[in-house]
């Protein structure tokens, strides 16, 4: 009988290791293969009826756990749940993934990332927008709409190429009304100076969009903002925090954005409040709104911060619910 003990298991590696040292075994110096050292491109491509929808890896990064990341618990009890998904020890990791929607007449981008000028600074963990929808034969010139769900950075940085100029130049920048109020008042701004995550966030809008006013249009809840596109009020996150539905024929998918950030802890535990969420209560209302109606419907759900290709489905588990990824589709 095998033993699969963890003892027999470790000689075992030994020994090939050994045997690949001295030539014995069948793994031989010369049969060696350069490690490549590089990841393969992001990119994921699934239909919504008659659309072609492409899941773009912006990056994911992965950081020390700050001490009030879910603000509601013990960090304890955080850094248990990070553990219990396998994290790095003490550290949490968050993916981002903007997502491309070929509706035949429009091309659609939702969100653009963090941008190329985060990308050497990441070492490449983040700002793989661009590269990526190249990878997937997407010409940046061709996006007709730039859609944003919110004006966080990780949203709306990749707007711009690091030296400033526009990444999407022949598109119509969308955002919502209510962000773009809030994100764009003064008196809000004003308000925010003792709060240095909130003032960054301020004086990110401030720099991204100058000069972009001409561009910019301002879109409301409850409307087409794009063909098949439906903006979904999930305020919570941000004053004006918007998902999407995306609906082509009897097919449709629910796009969530930001309505947990990172699956793992806030879609488990959905009464956890994450750092970033400007009015934490009804974030959480706003997530048993959305995931009831999704669970519901047993709706394809894409999340920004879900882990790459970001596509699943939300079942309810008692008061909480469980995301259950999709199976990875090698056609399309």
């Amino acid at each position: 009988m095998t033993d699969l003990n963890r003892r027999h298991l470790l000689a075992g590696a030994a020994a090939l290791s050994a045997a690949a040292v001295t030539g014995l075994g069948p793994t031989t110096a010369n049969a060696s293969v350069q490690p490549a050292g590089t990841q393969a491109p992001g990119f994921y491509r699934y239909k919504v009826g008659s659309y072609e929808c492409t899941s773009i890896n912006d990056g994911a990064r992965t950081f020390p756990m700050p001490e009030k990341f879910v603000v509601n618990i013990p960090k304890d009890e955080a850094l248990a749940a990070g553990e219990a998904a396998y994290m790095p020890k003490g550290m949490v990791t968050v993916p981002f993934n903007p997502q491309l929607i070929n509706t035949g007449s429009k091309l659609v981008l939702i969100d653009t990332g963090n941008g190329v000028a985060n990308l050497e600074p990441s070492k490449g963990a983040v700002g793989r927008t661009l590269q990526n929808l190249a990878a997937a034969g997407v010409d940046p010139k061709n996006i007709d709409v730039v859609l944003l769900s919110h004006l966080h950075p990780d949203h709306t940085n990749g707007l711009r190429l690091a030296d400033g100029a526009l990444a999407f130049p022949n598109a119509e920048i969308m955002v919502p009304g209510k962000d773009w109020e809030f994100w764009t008042s003064e008196d809000n701004a004003a308000k925010a100076e003792s709060n240095p995550m909130m003032k960054n966030y301020f004086a990110n809008v401030k720099k991204t969009f100058a000069g972009l006013e001409s561009k910019v249009t301002k879109y409301e809840w409850g409307k087409e903002v794009a063909p098949g596109i439906t903006s979904i009020a999930t305020p919570g996150h941000t004053p004006g925090h918007t998902s999407f539905a995306v609906a082509s024929g009897d097919a449709k998918v629910l796009i969530q954005s930001d309505v947990t950030n990172i699956p793992e802890f806030f879609l488990r535990n959905p009464d956890w409040h994450v750092m970033f969420d400007y009015d934490a209560a009804m974030a959480q209302a706003t997530r048993h709104k959305f995931y009831d109606m999704a669970a519901a419907e047993k709706a394809t759900v894409i999340g920004f911060h879900f882990t790459f290709p970001s596509v699943g489905h939300v079942v309810k588990d008692g008061a909480k619910y469980r995301l259950i990824p999709s199976a990875w589709n090698p056609t399309i």
